[in-house]
């Protein structure tokens, strides 16, 4: 395959390869793939190259299961068996936190866990309770007790789940009593007077975990979980996924030395010199669902340096060739203007960059590499984006 031509701008590319499990050899892999990449011209300097975190925590043998989850707990808090552990605004997740409640009420089997939930959805955007129904509720004593809701009033709009029941029955399969209230307000949970606490949410843990210093030093967010030991992540239980076996897959650990090394051994075996990122959920969102798709603390686990400080803007287009338009410019007198200010450097609140709001890079290749590569079946945990980095 030659390489693209001139008049392609950014593309992204999966490259399909064989299945992962515990102990490969990733680095080796991922290297004899690009080689063949590589051989057909297809592989370049500034290439970005993006491997999927779960790839990476697969070969690392990222996993922790239950067992663990309810051990570590019990430890971080304090907990007896017959505690009371309170858990504030996790996400509604099969995937995601379902495994999790099962490890937190496995830590108390003959106390209780309660769960409060923001209403009507949680940070990611799943939606807990009808938007209609929650603009008639009666908030008696700032919250809304479960018993209280309509079982259709709290069906996800895609997977017709209720998760308020499928909690409680998590919670209740391990022994402990389920207790389940909304309420946005953080602070809600210590009317339950629960031992020890668990900042749950995600994008907002530290904020959540601030407030809730205020009432209790006993409390600890996702993060805190699983990042030490046998198996481990930096992010704790953070970007976690369900896996078989009552078993939990961690994010991946230390990604930014597995980026690095594997730019290393890139080079060494093609002399091209490319940038890596492990990426996760990409950080977009549904527009006919309201969700918000990044489940995970970022869309970017590690990288190499190249990365940092640079953002995707740029000036304009539109608006500066209706303005050499309209001054009378012709279409090739345009064309020289738009390349010549593309060099240029601008403020993030000039008018040239009107409408082009800077991001990090790393997140909309992330981004770009999580919507190419899906979840399904698609078979290419790695993505090669071409021509974005300048």
């Amino acid at each position: 395959m030659p390489k693209l031509p001139d008049y392609f701008g950014p593309a992204a590319f999966g490259l399909k390869m064989g299945v992962v499990v515990p102990g490969t050899d990733l680095n080796g892999m991922v290297v004899s793939a690009l080689r063949k990449v590589a051989e057909d011209d297809f592989l370049g300097n500034t290439d970005v190259i993006c491997v999927t975190e779960s790839v990476v925590a697969r070969a690392q043998n990222n996993f922790v299961s239950v067992d663990d989850v309810a051990k570590e707990l019990r430890n971080k808090l304090g907990l007896k068996e017959n505690g009371k552990v309170g858990v504030v605004f996790p996400i509604t997740s099969r995937n995601r936190f379902s495994m999790i409640l099962q490890g937190i009420a496995r830590a108390v089997p003959q106390g209780e866990v309660i769960v409060q939930l923001p209403f009507p959805a949680d940070e990611v955007g799943n939606q807990i309770v009808l938007q209609e129904v929650a603009e008639t509720l009666n908030l008696c004593d700032g919250l809304i007790r479960f018993e209280d809701l309509k079982y259709e009033d709290c069906l996800h709009p895609v997977t017709k789940v209720n998760y308020l029941a499928m909690y409680r029955d998590v919670i209740e399969s391990q022994g402990a009593k389920a207790t389940i209230f909304l309420s946005n307000d953080p602070k809600m949970i210590m009317k339950f007077s629960p031992d020890g606490v668990i900042a749950a949410d995600i994008h907002s843990r530290h904020n959540t975990r601030k407030k809730l210093l205020e009432e209790t030093k006993n409390c600890i967010t996702l993060q805190d979980l699983c990042n030490q030991g046998d198996s481990w992540s930096e992010w704790g239980l953070l970007g976690s996924n369900m896996s078989s076996g009552n078993k939990l897959k961690l994010a991946p650990r230390e990604a930014s030395e597995f980026a690095r090394n594997l730019r290393d051994s890139i080079l060494a075996a093609t002399g091209c010199s490319v940038e890596v990122l492990v990426y996760g959920d990409g950080a977009y969102k549904d527009p006919s669902t309201g969700i918000y798709e990044l489940a995970d603390p970022m869309p970017v686990f590690g990288m190499t340096d190249g990365f940092h400080g640079r953002f995707r803007e740029g000036i304009k287009y539109k608006y500066v060739a209706d303005v050499c338009y309209d001054e009378g410019k012709s279409v090739a007198e345009i064309e020289a203007h738009l390349a010549e200010k593309c060099h240029e450097q601008f403020e993030h609140n000039h008018i040239m960059t009107e409408g082009t709001t800077p991001r990090r890079v790393e997140d909309v290749i992330a981004s770009l590499a999580d919507l190419v590569s899906g979840s399904a079946d698609a078979g290419t945990p790695v993505v090669i984006v071409k021509n974005i980095l300048r």
